[in-house]
């Protein structure tokens, strides 16, 4: 109680002086604001923001700057920001100063903004989407512009880290409405935090040109390699190769099971590995990433037909659900119809080819009676005028024969009468 009381004595002397009231405790002041603004982009959409301290800033004022992008805030003792930005709308950075970096009194607001890239917002492309095929090629499309001319002729360039600038997409190619490019981007050459910069225009400037940010979360494997069907025990073994570039944990499956005998339809997600005891190992620096699936309490006697996929693991990537293609379907056991089902389809293309042999010549027959052969006139008239011809000649050669063989008699007659009255 000692201190207290001294306290009291000391201020009723004067000595310490009466304590300050609340209402005379000085209140920080605000710090002017910010010089020197500018903004720059860099790259496609890299957006640097930049300022110079505000003068005549009390020395005990330790600057924060707080920026506003939107509805982000930041606070930081950079003099600058760093941004990507697509740079299809406006946009703004307001960036104030403060003395503290709680602090509530903070200086006006200096504001710097990016204009959206000119031209008719109706011929800028639609729906621009790119996806990471197998970490190895990037595969943008997108829809062509409400307005745009048809006859556009797009570019696409792209940057990411690695690049000293932006480059040029040259592999263009056309899945039905979408237009697209493609083009090659290594794992190696990024990492998951990296982000690509897209901007697609057309070579003379006739449409606005769109910018797009993509995140490397949209990753879509290639499809398994299905090497193996195996029945062992009532258990069918299935294994298969991974697609390259993928780490191990890096991809999920989905192995598909058909009883053609059931008609039974399965679809399983593989969580464990097994062992197939009768796959001989991999050469040593040679072996592949294979994995095995075993579904147990199978048919043997069934014929079954499986087909595998993947997709990228959310212990690797988000999870975007874009699963590879089906690999090629493998099939295993024996088809008590599949004699049948031969036999069918070698007598099918008999028959039909007796049956086509037997109707040409049913059509042949058909049409001789449909159609009879229709007589020659002009054989017709030579037979009759060609018989006439040649009697009329033979009565004409028996007449001159009659009359030759007259006359001759005749003759030798006329003779006989001479020498008789000669005598």
């Amino acid at each position: 109680m000692e201190g207290p009381v001294i306290l009291c004595l000391l201020w009723a002397a004067g000595v310490l002086g009466t304590p300050a009231t609340s209402s005379e405790i000085p209140t920080e002041a605000h710090p002017p604001p910010v010089i020197n603004f500018s903004v720059s982009v860099k790259n496609l959409c890299t957006i640097y923001w930049i300022w110079s301290p505000p003068e005549g800033v009390n020395a005990k004022c330790e600057l924060w700057y707080k920026s506003h992008l939107g509805e982000e805030k930041m606070v930081s003792k950079n003099n600058f920001r760093i941004e990507e930005v697509a740079l299809n709308e406006r946009i703004c950075l307001q960036v104030t100063s403060q003395c503290n970096v709680e602090s509530t009194n903070t200086s006006d607001p200096v504001e710097m903004c990016i204009e959206p890239p000119q031209g008719d917002p109706e011929t800028a492309v639609k729906r621009l989407q790119c996806i990471w095929h197998n970490l190895s090629k990037m595969n943008c499309i997108w829809l062509p512009g409400k307005t745009a001319p048809p006859d556009t002729k797009y570019i696409l360039h792209y940057w990411y880290n690695t690049l000293e600038k932006s480059l040029q997409c040259t592999n263009f190619y056309v899945e039905g409405q979408f237009n697209g490019c493609s083009f090659d981007l290594l794992e190696k050459d990024v990492s998951s935090s990296d982000k690509i910069q897209i901007m697609v225009t057309d070579t003379t400037g006739a449409i606005r040109p769109s910018y797009n940010i993509i995140n490397l979360n949209n990753v879509k494997p290639d499809h398994p390699i299905l090497t193996n069907l195996s029945l062992q025990n009532a258990s069918l073994y299935v294994e298969w190769e991974s697609p390259a570039n993928f780490r191990s944990n890096c991809l999920v499956y989905q192995v598909e099971v058909n009883n053609s005998k059931s008609m039974e339809h399965k679809v399983h997600e593989p969580k464990s590995k097994c062992h197939i005891s009768e796959t001989p190992p991999e050469p040593e620096g040679n072996s592949k990433n294979k994995h095995c699936f075993v579904i147990h309490d199978v048919d043997p006697d069934a014929p079954y037909t499986v087909r595998v996929r993947a997709k990228a693991s959310r212990f690797c990537f988000e999870d975007n659900d874009l699963w590879s293609a089906w690999s090629q379907k493998k099939h295993i056991g024996q088809n008590h119809d599949s004699k049948i089902h031969t036999i069918t389809l070698l007598f099918i293309p008999v028959a039909i080819s007796i049956s086509t042999l037997l109707l040409l010549l049913y059509l042949k027959r058909l049409k001789i009676i449909i159609f009879p052969p229709i007589p020659d006139p002009g054989k017709i008239f030579k037979e009759m005028f060609g018989d006439q011809n040649d009697d009329t000649l033979q009565w004409k050669k028996y007449d001159i024969y009659e009359k030759q063989i007259k006359e001759e008699t005749d003759s030798v007659v006329l003779v006989e009468n001479l020498k008789r009255t000669s005598q």
